[in-house]
């Protein structure tokens, strides 16, 4: 059975699911082979709830943007946003894609498969439920990867199920120089603001 961080081989099954955040309910188009293709994710959800879209001119990141919900929420709720949406599932890609252009965002999203993102792009914010169950070599390897693509000034916000390795994850953070902090906890779920290495507070 394919999962749903690889492009799946089996019937699409199309439908579609209604959810509410931001004072707003939205509809996305979802199909069999991606994540959570019957409900808004909970974690998704608890990140939703605990973070606000940027105001003014941003370049955003939905990495593992899976069927777009991040994605499209930024673009449409900051109209002035760029957002690529980095999946390696096409199926997700094409889904994301579909949804952008439901809600009337498609030329400020951008769905990708990483290797065609380009790498000198810096982001404002990084946006991740990311695909834990990779493995945590992979996870690090795929943080590694995009955390330093952060503006100097930037921030990641990362939502981790508690029973997935948040504390770890974000030790892990930590300990390699990527300021971290929790900033929400609910229903299992660790809300993870991250900033890049070259980051000092304000005064």
């Amino acid at each position: 059975m394919s999962h749903y961080f690889e492009t799946p081989t089996g019937a699409e099954r199309r439908r579609a699911i209604t959810a509410r955040f931001w004072d707003t309910e939205w509809v996305f188009e979802t199909a069999d082979g991606v994540f959570s293709a019957d409900r808004l994710d909970p974690g998704t959800a608890v990140l939703l709830r605990a973070a606000t879209p940027p105001s003014g001119p941003s370049r955003l990141l939905d990495l593992g943007c899976g069927y777009g919900v991040l994605a499209v929420a930024l673009a449409a709720a900051a109209p002035e946003s760029v957002v690529d949406a980095v999946d390696v599932n096409e199926r997700a890609l094409a889904l994301c894609a579909a949804n952008a252009a439901r809600h009337g965002v498609a030329e400020r999203v951008h769905p990708l498969l990483p290797d065609d993102a380009d790498p000198a792009t810096r982001y404002d914010e990084i946006w991740s439920n990311p695909p834990i169950r990779i493995g945590k070599d992979a996870l690090h390897e795929l943080l590694q990867t995009w955390l330093p693509r952060l503006q100097p000034d930037g921030l990641a916000r990362l939502v981790v199920g508690r029973n997935l390795g948040a504390d770890s994850l974000q030790a892990w953070l930590a300990a390699s120089g990527w300021p971290c902090e929790r900033v929400a906890s609910a229903k299992g779920f660790r809300v993870l603001t991250v900033r890049p290495l070259c980051w000092t507070p304000e005064e």
